[in-house]
């Protein structure tokens, strides 16, 4: 298959895209907490902008009353100022969404909001679960009537359900763990506490804060940041953590697995995450700095110029500049005003939305032998496109370095990798891989490399391996559950 046929196989962007961003709140002395929740949600917008979603209850006033807004859009489009004034209530929970499983439509939005016989549900779920279907059907045929085709929605059920028979929130949250399977980090408002949890095996983030008698749950520490709070801690994989003011923060850990079978999305270092992000203790940005150092070492070339693609390449390049000691520059003017998704032209238009999203400065990279280093390749459209732009802006070689391994699998948990037949490393050599980009030469971050970049933690590598932690649905959960 030649460049001109992959590309129109696969127009599609190139870049990966994460599910959700979760963020919640409990503020004991009684302030209302929209707009905290605004602004949280405003620094997790690179984690999902198809749709975003506010709900907050008074802990003060009467059970079951919680006032939600929600819609299709980036924060700043779906809220305005006289939407977040109306939102008064001193807890609750907040959702940024790019769907993998469950269409793009304003009925999936997110959190889901639930009234049962014990009051309501506020959920906020970042993640996807591997047996939705089928929890899913088996709800369906006991009466159950789904408002959405997002398998939070499912979550949420089993919530409820299960607290009808037990003593409280926090252990029906636990019974629910019990039946699903899959990625999530949880944040459960109800009434009177703010709840969160973690899968087993600690696919997705979330971890607390606290601004002066406010607890904050939040799925990136950057969040935490942009409004003032003070870190805690993570919540652990597998832990359920319950905050009210009687209590502060009550931990029950009894789904917590051995470390050695804690499995983290190591794309959550590699691209997912703001760079000022930690998760588990480790900086993402000391993380992809010494991807770029691995690099370097495993696969080194004389070049004249270190670049890296802008935004999760850039602090590969860097490291890959410190341990080979060529100069690290800026090569790409990236457009500030074009978010992860656009309206891209046409197939027939000369638009070409690589160039809409990046420019080449020409007087960095003429006549240099450059290395570009990017986080990943999926597809290879964008990657050829890139390289292309470079040899027309004068570089005189192009040396293209990988900070991940070539994908080979699709993923399940939360992260849209695609069909195998849609990688451009199935089935490829990476050198045929180097002819369809057209770079001078390509190497890929070693598989081995990526537990020493985040410290020998527990991580997935299924995309790259096939080793899934968890054995893969026997049908496809990534799209919609619409039949």
């Amino acid at each position: 298959m030649n460049r001109e046929q992959i590309h129109e196989q696969y127009e599609e962007d190139e870049k990966l895209r994460e599910e959700c961003g979760v963020f919640g709140i409990y503020d004991f002395d009684g302030n209302d907490v929209a707009s905290t929740i605004y602004y949280g949600l405003f620094a997790l917008q690179h984690r999902g902008q198809e749709s975003c979603g506010i709900a907050v209850s008074n802990t003060n006033g009467p059970k079951g009353v919680v006032k939600s807004h929600k819609g299709m859009g980036l924060v700043n489009e779906v809220f305005a100022p006289d939407q977040l004034s109306a939102l008064k209530g001193d807890i609750g929970v907040g959702h940024t969404r790019y769907s993998t499983a469950g269409s793009s439509t304003r009925e999936n939005a997110q959190p889901l909001v639930l009234n049962y016989v014990k009051g309501t549900l506020g959920l906020a779920h970042n993640g996807n679960l591997v047996n939705a279907p089928e929890l899913r059907r088996e709800l369906e045929y006991t009466g159950a009537i789904f408002q959405t085709t997002i398998d939070s929605e499912v979550i949420a059920y089993h919530i409820a359900r299960e607290r009808i028979h037990t003593g409280s929130v926090e252990e029906a949250v636990s019974r629910a763990m019990d039946k699903i399977k899959g990625a999530y980090s949880l944040i459960v408002m109800s009434p009177r506490k703010l709840i969160g949890a973690r899968d087993p095996y600690g696919f997705r983030p979330l971890c607390i804060g606290k601004r002066d008698n406010a607890y904050i749950l939040a799925s990136e520490t950057c969040a935490l940041d942009t409004i003032g709070a003070t870190f805690v801690r993570d919540v652990e994989p597998g832990e359920i953590v319950t905050i009210t003011p009687q209590k502060g923060i009550e931990s029950d850990k009894s789904h917590c697995l051995p470390k050695d079978q804690e499995a983290r999305c190591i794309f959550e270092y590699i691209y997912f995450a703001r760079p000022d992000s930690h998760f588990d203790g480790v900086s993402v940005y000391q993380a992809r700095i010494q991807s770029g150092r691995f690099l370097a070492m495993d696969s080194p070339v004389e070049a004249d110029l270190v670049v890296g693609v802008p935004e999760s390449g850039n602090a590969a390049a860097l490291g890959y500049s410190l341990q080979s000691g060529i100069p690290y520059g800026t090569a790409f003017v990236k457009n500030g005003y074009v978010g992860r998704t656009f309206i891209k032209p046409g197939q027939s238009s000369r638009e070409s939305s690589v160039r809409v999203k990046l420019n080449v400065l020409k007087e960095a990279v003429n006549g240099k032998r450059v290395i570009m280093i990017d986080d990943s390749i999926v597809r290879g459209t964008t990657s050829d496109r890139i390289v292309k732009m470079l040899r027309d802006a004068g570089a005189k070689e192009v040396h293209m370095r990988v900070s991940s391994p070539p994908f080979l699998h699709p993923c399940y948990f939360g992260t849209d990798v695609p069909a195998e037949e849609q990688l451009i490393a199935h089935n490829r050599t990476i050198e045929e891989i180097r002819q369809v980009i057209g770079a001078d030469s390509l190497a890929y971050l070693k598989t081995e490399r990526l537990g020493e970049m985040i410290g020998g933690m527990g991580h997935c590598t299924a995309c790259f391996t096939g080793d899934y932690p968890i054995a893969p649905p026997t049908e496809d959960i990534r799209g919609s559950f619409e039949k």
